[in-house]
């Protein structure tokens, strides 16, 4: 497994071809009454090649508009990646967004994610954030994820975000 910052070298339209976004959703969090509730939700979301080749070329703008984005790497084929971009935002401009970050399928529940994860904290610390901010996929399994990482609802919603994925949940990690 190599990690490695993306680059337009080592990064192209076609690179996510062979990426595995599908997830099988149970259960989601929704907050009713002010108190968050896992509720029976079900759907199969998966990104179709079109998708993949939209979503590559948004990362390729990132690149070269100065954004980190994080790849793992098993031999030629990206399984994994982490995308920090924008510029800070938040009250103290604390915040960096963690835009993307996803494992592919057969790869998920091996640590690549934990490792992106961690790149990602690394590349906000020195854009000069004090806290990463996550608009988080409600899943189940994904919050899991974020909870073990060390991540908890964010202290300041960012409502640019949050209007546009209104099932997210707002968080935020402390570098």
């Amino acid at each position: 497994m190599i990690y490695q910052l993306l680059t337009e070298e080592n990064f192209h339209s076609h690179s996510l071809d062979g990426f595995i976004r599908r997830q099988e959703v149970a259960e989601c969090w929704r907050k009713r009454g002010g108190q968050w509730k896992l509720l029976p939700i079900a759907y199969v979301e998966d990104w179709s090649l079109e998708d993949r080749r939209r979503r590559a070329e948004s990362i390729l703008q990132c690149v070269k508009d100065g954004g980190l984005v994080y790849g793992a790497w098993e031999g030629e084929r990206l399984i994994g990646f982490a995308q920090l971009s924008g510029p800070r935002f938040g009250s103290r401009n604390q915040y960096i967004d963690l835009a993307r970050f996803h494992v592919s399928e057969p790869f998920r529940r091996q640590g690549i994610g934990k490792e992106l994860f961690r790149l990602a904290c690394q590349g906000a610390r020195e854009l000069g954030a004090e806290k990463l901010y996550i608009s988080a996929h409600s899943a189940k399994e994904p919050m899991a994820a974020y909870y073990a990482y060390g991540c908890v609802e964010a202290e300041e919603i960012y409502w640019p975000l949050a209007k546009k994925e209104p099932c997210d949940v707002q968080m935020e990690y402390r570098l």
